[in-house]
């Protein structure tokens, strides 16, 4: 009877023990970082009135019987559950993602927590305010690294601190250049005697300079011949001197409708008809002169016929024939038909006027490009443009390897020495990159970098200036070669140098910037495609002095320096400890854990690498309490002690009735 009474008291005090466990997970709803306690309990102690016996072959075995005297607390366990993060925009305010524990010390022990409301003090040391103990961390060296054998401590931020000035020794420079890019365009400078009259359009190179032309030959003539004629009067003296009212008749031609002409081998055959008796001089010039490609004149009482396309005699030329073959009696060249009397062709032959020659021009381009120190160059041979109707040499092409127009009003000339220059002027095709460099100093200096197209191509010089009193002492030029494919072939300095080498003649000392422009072979830096120019310099590692400005922590724990320059730089790291078995840490108060005997040592890293967790600056762990969990676990504590409460009433009443039974 006593046995129940106890177990009724324990399983009161018990509840009530759970009861206060869930008490203090709803005081600490809205504490940061909090983590819920959870309430296991056991049986209590057990009293044995008969032990189990072993079957036999008698008879089979018998259980235990055994009374249990109540139940006791088991455990009071921490729930370390990921708790929801709120945003407060103080960079000084921490949440952890994940698993471990900020690390803070007095300066003698060590305390772990999840709550990160930390701030400065007034030795602007990392510290959670509310307890003045400092957070822990490792310190950067100058360069911004986290040396590997840094000792944790105390984080102290240099504020106010100078980022001190470094000279630039590097530059990156990226992106494209247009291999097919031309603002090359040409201009006349001097005609000399050649007779060139415009020159237009941009070489298909986009080599900018002086294109010295160099021409010599003779132009091209015309087939031309004046005939003696033989006619003679009615007693055969020869009339000598033809005149433009001399009828055909007078001239003793008979036969009107025999003549012809062809034109360039016979490419075009005309009959000149429509002519007379009383046909002159005159109209059979003027019926010549229809027919396309020939030109009649009488000159000096001759008639003259010119072939109009000049060009060598064998492709164009005039011939005249008569149809009139096989007349009979002796062979007579007068023999009444126009080319017999007026022209002194024998009947049934051909007389061809072919005394034209092809132009004899040759054209040498001695270029000297615009870039720096480039002599001239071998010459090269250009095409001569001839016209297609006159046959005369007009013009000069693949200036450039094409893209330019070179034109005369009069054809081309050797003129009178036979030899004329002509210089014509090339723009320069560039594409230009600045950067802002430091000297030792820190003071700026504004760099151009000035790529220009070579008439090689996939090549172009460079050529760094600066708009200052600076001076350049080596390295300032040089050229970039591309590969077929785009990729980088070579990037070198003029001179054997190995850097731009500058003097900013300001006192600083002289400054020497290595230019990279990417991998041998690869596209990682400058490249040579057949796209629109980007090429542009990526960064440069120098700055100027600038003070600690504005500070950021990010996800891995670094406190990074923005300095007033632009540099940012980390200061410091925090380090986060986790444990083989959270739920062994003991709780110290504050929020605040400490090392237990079956927490297992401390592992401290970095978040992210050595513990698996992330750092968010701005925000705050919420509690992990789930107030519906609560009041569930509450209600189960309340009726959990009210039936044990009702155990203990009704043993009472058990006793009581024992009691009276004396009665």
């Amino acid at each position: 009877m006593m046995a129940s009474l106890f177990s009724g008291v324990s399983g009161l005090r018990n509840n009530l023990t759970k009861m206060n466990v869930i008490g203090n997970n709803i005081a600490n709803v809205n504490t940061i970082g909090f983590k819920g306690g959870r309430v296991t309990f056991r049986e209590a102690l057990v009293q044995t009135y008969k032990s189990a016996g072993r079957p036999s072959s008698l008879s089979g075995g018998t259980n235990p019987v055994q009374l249990g005297l109540g139940m006791q607390v088991s455990t009071i366990d921490n729930i370390f559950q990921q708790g929801g993060l709120e945003t407060t925009g103080q960079i000084t305010d921490l949440a952890i993602q994940g698993s471990g524990f900020f690390v803070l010390s007095d300066g003698g022990g060590v305390y772990y927590t999840r709550a990160g409301a930390f701030g400065f003090d007034a030795n602007s040391t990392l510290v959670d305010p509310s307890t003045g103990l400092f957070i822990q961390g490792r310190m950067a060296d100058a360069t911004g690294a986290i040396p590997s054998n840094a000792v944790i401590g105390n984080i102290v931020m240099p504020f106010g601190q100078q980022d001190p000035a470094i000279a630039t020794t590097s530059i990156t420079i990226g992106n494209n250049l247009n291999a097919t890019a031309t603002d090359s365009l040409a201009t006349l400078q001097s005609a000399g005697t050649s007779g060139i009259s415009y020159v237009s359009g941009y070489a298909e190179d986009g080599a900018g300079g002086v294109h010295r032309l160099v021409i010599t030959g003779d132009q091209a003539t015309q087939s031309a011949q004046t005939f003696s004629n033989a006619a003679t009067d009615a007693l055969g003296v020869p009339i000598g001197n033809l005149t433009e009212n001399m009828t055909l008749t007078s001239l003793n031609v008979t036969t009107f409708d025999d003549f012809e002409l062809s034109i360039d081998n016979g490419a075009n055959v005309v009959k000149v008809t429509g002519l007379t008796g009383n046909s002159t001089i005159g109209d059979l010039v003027s019926a010549i002169n229809q027919v396309t490609g020939v030109t009649a004149e009488l000159v000096g009482g001759e008639i003259k016929l010119t072939r109009d396309r000049a060009g060598a005699g064998a492709n164009n030329n005039v011939e005249l024939s008569t149809s009139i073959l096989n007349v009979p009696g002796p062979p007579n060249p007068t023999t009444g038909n126009i080319s017999g009397v007026i022209f002194g062709v024998p009947n049934g032959t051909q007389f061809t006027v072919n005394s034209g020659v092809d132009h004899t021009f040759v054209c040498r381009d001695y270029f000297t490009p615009s870039a720096q120190g480039a002599s001239e160059l071998p010459g090269q041979l250009l095409d001569i443009v001839v016209d297609d109707t006159t046959g005369l040499a007009t013009g000069i092409s693949d200036l450039g390897t094409g893209g330019v127009t070179i034109d005369t009003l009069n054809g081309l000339s050797s003129g009178p020495t036979g030899t004329a220059t002509a210089i014509i002027n090339t723009a320069n095709t560039t594409h230009s990159a600045s950067v802002t460099v430091y000297d030792s100093l820190g003071a700026k200096h504004a760099l151009s970098i000035e790529f220009l197209k070579s008439p090689t191509p996939n090549t172009w010089t460079w050529t760094g200036s600066f708009n200052g009193n600076e001076s350049i002492l080596t390295g300032g030029s040089g050229q970039v070669v591309f590969n077929s494919d785009g990729s980088l072939f070579a990037f070198t300095y003029y001179g054997g140098a190995s850097s731009l080498t500058f003097n900013p003649n300001n006192g600083a000392s002289n400054v020497s910037v290595a230019i990279d422009a990417g991998t041998i072979g690869q596209y990682d830096g400058l490249t040579g495609f057949a796209s629109p120019h980007s090429a542009t310099v990526l960064g440069q590692d120098g700055h100027t002095v600038g003070i600690l400005d504005k500070l950021s922590i990010d996800k891995s724990g670094n406190l990074i320096g923005n300095f007033s320059n632009g540099i940012s730089r980390v200061l410091a790291q925090i380090v986060l400890a986790d444990f083989n078995n959270q739920a062994g840490l003991i709780k110290a108060g504050r929020s605040l854990y400490q090392a237990s005997a079956n927490s297992g040592e401390a592992i401290t890293g970095v978040a992210g690498e050595t513990i698996s967790a992330e750092i968010s600056s701005g925000a705050l762990e919420a509690s992990s309490v789930d107030i519906a969990s609560e009041f569930t676990g509450m209600i189960t504590a309340q009726r959990g002690f009210q039936a044990n409460a009702r155990i203990i009433t009704t043993s009472d009443n058990m006793l009581d009735e024992l009691v009276n039974l004396k009665r």
